[in-house]
């Protein structure tokens, strides 16, 4: 395995690897790797010859009283785990080599997308999002890249692009690995304390139990998600919290109908949540047939 810090270095080297013929799959990251991670590198591996992950805290995707600066880092713990998986190269860049300006003149935006869910609360985090992906995508130039089901909003974001800016480049959705107790893997999770890990579950529960509501067709759209709320809130009670939104979508983030009986049965759902226990913010989401 090798770590590449340089960005020139790093394109010409997948340059030499496209010339050769390889199939290049790239995972993006922002280190704190875990078994989602883990996940998403296997199937690269699985489908690609030569696989490329980046580690990179990207800065622009925090706003101002985000966690940019406690974020963690354990990139020794990362690199041993790249290299445990077989990973052919880690891009491995500093912020000053991605942004080597004090001011970034250039930012790519999906209107639309990125103002709902999470974008709604956290301004200017999906044009981080998309402008770094866009930066990492002309570095690696990679044939398929992995992302995970868990951040769906930015998954449907970094799909559109890719159709938008003509990138020659599959992405590739991987479903959300859990833990045996339905808590979403997550970079997150090791900041919550050992009673706040216990219920952060609780997030997942609440997602089944809305999507039951829904496939009884008891009530519509507003009065299942109040109710989830309620529930979600009980399973939390012990615990400082705040629900900072639940909502549902179609599987391409349109609005749906808030009487059941007039959804096509052919519609995809997707139910999301995003929740703060303690301090930390969580999110989740699972989609469904009516």
């Amino acid at each position: 395995m090798k770590v590449v810090k340089k960005i020139s270095l790093m394109q010409k080297t997948v340059d030499k690897l496209r010339c050769e013929g390889k199939s290049i799959g790239f995972v993006a990251t922002m280190g704190a790797l875990h078994k989602g991670h883990i996940e998403l590198i296997r199937k690269a591996k699985k489908e690609n010859d030569i696989v490329v992950v980046s580690i990179f805290v990207n800065p622009l995707q925090f706003g101002p009283k985000e966690d940019y600066k406690k974020y963690p880092r354990p990139i020794t713990k990362d690199l041993k785990i790249c290299r445990d998986e077989k990973v052919d190269f880690v891009f491995y860049p500093s912020a000053e080599e991605m942004y080597p300006y004090r001011e970034n003149l250039t930012y790519v935006e999906v209107s639309k997308l990125q103002y709902i869910l999470c974008g709604k609360y956290r301004p200017g985090h999906f044009r981080g999002v998309a402008t770094v992906v866009v930066k990492l995508f002309n570095i690696i130039k990679p044939h398929k890249a992995y992302f995970g089901e868990k951040d769906y909003q930015q998954l449907k974001i970094i799909q559109q692009i890719v159709k938008d800016l003509n990138f020659d480049t599959e992405i590739v959705p991987v479903a959300t690995l859990r833990e045996e107790s339905g808590l979403a893997c997550s970079s997150r999770n090791s900041y919550l304390s050992s009673s706040e890990y216990k219920v952060a579950n609780s997030l997942y529960k609440s997602l089944l139990y809305c999507k039951d509501l829904i496939l009884k067709k008891k009530w519509n759209i507003k009065k299942c998600i109040k109710k989830s709320k309620e529930y979600l809130s009980t399973l939390l009670s012990e615990i400082k919290h705040k629900i900072q939104y639940f909502e549902i979508y179609d599987t391409n983030l349109n609005i749906v109908n808030d009487d059941i009986s007039k959804i096509s049965p052919k519609t995809e759902l997707r139910i999301f949540v995003a929740v703060f226990i303690g301090s930390t913010r969580l999110i989740d989401n699972i989609g469904f047939k009516i």
